[in-house]
């Protein structure tokens, strides 16, 4: 028998998770990834409206923690829920999120995985003068803490994506972010301008920064890379979920509540 194919697995909220149909163009990067990840398997365990808090209390970690196999990457990337008041997935900066990637690197390293930590991508807001506004705060510096202590590689996303959204300006980011216009698209009728979550395209050239950062990091064989510098993919390059496989993976990928 050949050796087990490494497995990728993506834990975080609605900018890494993978969409149904009737979502669409709206994308997580986690749903283009497998675009430029080809010799490994990549399964997308985020959830939308997910926090570290939830993802972890709602049993998320646990089941990657029983699926994980020695030598398997599993990518943690939060902060967008978890600066949101809300009981169940709000959660201080240096306190309860530090606390929660600690309990995800430990328990993935447990397991004989490699964790890898990717701060969120900011969000697009501009004040009146056209200046980008850095919402998620301090939860990516907060990220970076842990992974220095941890000694986990670090993908920085938010880093990254503050200098595409600058350079893009509040114009350009309506093609990255989810704008339309009505009847622009039968999936928002009336319309949408949405500032969390990106199109087919942004998501895409995330992914794309990702799997660049992973390669550059030998997280992954070189052969397990495709296309990164492909310059264009059409917008159904990547698969949507239909709505009874959305709710399968929602029930088998969520079996326990951590009490």
């Amino acid at each position: 028998m050949g050796r087990p194919l490494r497995r990728v697995f993506l834990a975080g909220d609605s900018s890494v998770t993978s969409r149904q149909r009737s979502f669409a163009p709206m994308a997580g990067w986690g749903q283009a990834l497998p675009l430029f990840v080809r010799g490994a398997e990549v399964i997308n365990c985020a959830r939308a409206g997910a926090s570290s808090r939830s993802f972890v209390e709602r049993g998320r970690l646990a089941w990657i923690l029983r699926e994980a196999r020695p030598g398997d990457l599993v990518l943690f990337s939060f902060g967008l829920i978890d600066m949101k008041p809300g009981k169940g997935r709000y959660t201080e900066p240096f306190k309860e999120y530090q606390g929660y990637l600690r309990r995800c690197v430990d328990g993935v390293r447990e397991r004989g995985a490699h964790p890898i930590l990717v701060t969120s991508h900011e969000r697009r807001v501009f004040d009146t003068q056209g200046n980008l506004r850095r919402l998620l705060g301090v939860y990516p510096l907060a990220m970076k803490e842990i992974a220095a202590e941890k000694s986990v590689p670090l993908i920085d996303l938010n880093e990254w994506s503050v200098r595409w959204w600058r350079r893009a300006g509040p114009q350009g980011t309506h093609e990255i972010f989810l704008y339309l216009a009505p009847d622009e698209h039968p999936n928002y009728p009336d319309g949408v301008a949405d500032n969390t979550h990106l199109r087919v395209a942004g998501a895409i050239e995330c992914a794309r920064f990702i799997a660049c950062e992973m390669r550059e990091s030998a997280m992954l064989e070189p052969g397990c890379f495709a296309d990164l510098e492909r310059a264009r993919f059409p917008e159904d390059a990547i698969e949507w979920l239909e709505d009874h496989v959305f709710d399968e993976l929602t029930r088998t990928r969520t079996l326990e509540v951590v009490k």
